[in-house]
């Protein structure tokens, strides 16, 4: 009795049975979420891993093409490219790093017989220490199974399909684990290793999934802005509303141009739809590379930069900076003939979303707080290896030896609170959403209409 009323049992038999039915829906989702995405995620939780450490792994892989010994005086950059021109005769000379420290080599990138190459220069002698095949690169490869599994376009948009439905399984795994009753922290806050089997695995997923949920997200919407669907969506949706790339920028006015700087430079997120300027074309002989180094220098660019070189009679250089830390990013367009600074883009330049999407990145590669970072970021990622096994195993254990094992529920969406979250959900994820209309669709042009499919999921 409450305030003086009795509590109606039909009305209170039914509202219980609207709960459960809810439950079972969402119960229902996880799983297939769960046993469809989980190996996609364990598989990315992997290269992520091994991609956190990359700047240590290519210290040691390549340490004999990285490390030179430092001299009092450097020899001219354009003696450095005469170098890689001997050795790729024919070649064009896309780009150059001239290395972030005194004991760094430089690298030269040559496109020549359809291939890709750094050629590694010692600055103090002018000489080659060596050439890689950029598509050769180890870290590179897991990179691109990382971010596209290598498939490309394909790739990348089931990979953003992993992570948007990695989202449905934090919020409808939270959902599952909050404590109907609660009866002391067992099975929410630490599992219950000594009260069966049954138990102990139920706890060992749900409870570690628990704890790595905000960590998990964290990752997946920062990784976001990376991917060619949801990102590109978003960066136009930031660039239209002002917070992408002010005027301010431009030492003058802003060019009117249809080439944006990810067409012709690797640059930071913020920069990527920066609009190109062109050089002011004064003479047939560009400025040479030494004083665009200089330029930089003078402008105190990070030295981790890279400069692009341009390939047409109106194309700037280009400087690119991915420095360990988000507040040291620079984009920055000179004028191949005079040397103008045209463009000067860096991170004190970006509007709020695009500051937070630079402290993102860097947290998401583990690089802005150096080893912490790294080792936080770690214990994020083998966790999601531990929770996605034991999910699979859990639900293995669990199901018939004939069937899926999902709970049985109402058709899908029939429940509205349900409906109601994943409209939200795929809204916020479209990806997402567009595979849960193709999943409602085959659910009840499939399933519902094919007893032995429908027992099947059930069993």
């Amino acid at each position: 009795m409450e305030n003086g009323k009795r509590e109606n049992p039909a009305a209170e038999k039914t509202k219980q049975a609207k709960g459960g039915q809810f439950y079972k829906s969402v119960w229902r989702w996880h799983l297939y979420a769960g046993v469809l995405f989980a190996p996609l995620l364990v598989l990315l939780a992997i290269t992520g891993s091994v991609y956190l450490f990359k700047a240590e792994i290519e210290n040691v892989l390549y340490a004999d093409y990285y490390e030179v010994q430092a001299q009092e005086e450097r020899v001219a950059v354009s003696e450095q490219l005469s170098e890689v021109n001997r050795l790729y005769p024919g070649g064009i000379v896309t780009a150059y790093r001239p290395g972030e420290n005194e004991s760094r080599s430089s690298e030269v990138t040559v496109e020549a017989d359809g291939m890709s190459m750094t050629v590694f220069i010692d600055p103090y002698t002018g000489e080659s220490l060596g050439e890689l095949n950029n598509d050769d690169r180890i870290m590179d490869k897991i990179e691109e199974i990382h971010g596209e599994l290598m498939a490309g376009t394909l790739g990348d948009r089931i990979v953003e399909l992993a992570a948007s439905w990695a989202v449905v399984l934090i919020v409808t795994g939270l959902f599952l684990w909050f404590p109907k009753k609660m009866n002391g922290a067992g099975g929410v806050l630490f599992p219950r290793l000594r009260q069966g089997p049954k138990i102990r695995r139920r706890d060992l997923h749900a409870v570690p999934a628990f704890w790595l949920s905000a960590g998990l997200l964290f990752l997946i919407m920062t990784g976001l802005p990376w991917s060619g669907f949801w990102g590109t969506n978003f960066q136009a949706m930031v660039t239209n509303t002002g917070e992408g790339y002010p005027p301010s920028v431009w030492i003058g006015d802003a060019p009117k141009s249809d080439v944006e700087t990810q067409d012709i430079a690797e640059v930071p997120w913020a920069a990527e739809t920066l609009d190109v300027p062109l050089s002011s074309v004064q003479g047939l002989v560009p400025l040479p590379l030494d004083k665009v180094v200089e330029i930089a220098d003078q402008e105190g660019i990070h030295p981790s930069y890279s400069v692009f070189i341009p390939q047409e009679p109106e194309g700037v250089y280009t400087l690119s900076v991915f420095p360990p830390k988000a507040q040291d990013e620079a984009t920055m367009h000179i004028d191949q003939y005079s040397g103008a600074v045209l463009a000067d883009y860096r991170y004190d330049n970006y509007g709020v979303i695009g500051k937070v999407v630079a402290w993102g990145i860097t947290l998401h590669k583990g690089s802005q707080f150096g080893l912490i970072n790294q080792l936080i970021s770690l214990f994020i990622c083998l966790g999601i290896v531990f929770v996605g096994v034991s999910g699979v195993y859990l639900w293995w254990k669990r199901k018939p030896k004939k069937g899926m094992g999902a709970p049985k529920a109402p058709p899908l969406f029939k429940t509205k609170s349900f409906l109601l979250l994943m409209i939200v959900l795929g809204l916020l994820f479209p990806l997402a959403g567009l595979s849960m209309v193709i999943v409602w669709l085959f659910d009840k042009l499939v399933i519902q209409r094919l007893p032995a499919v429908k027992k099947w999921l059930n069993a």
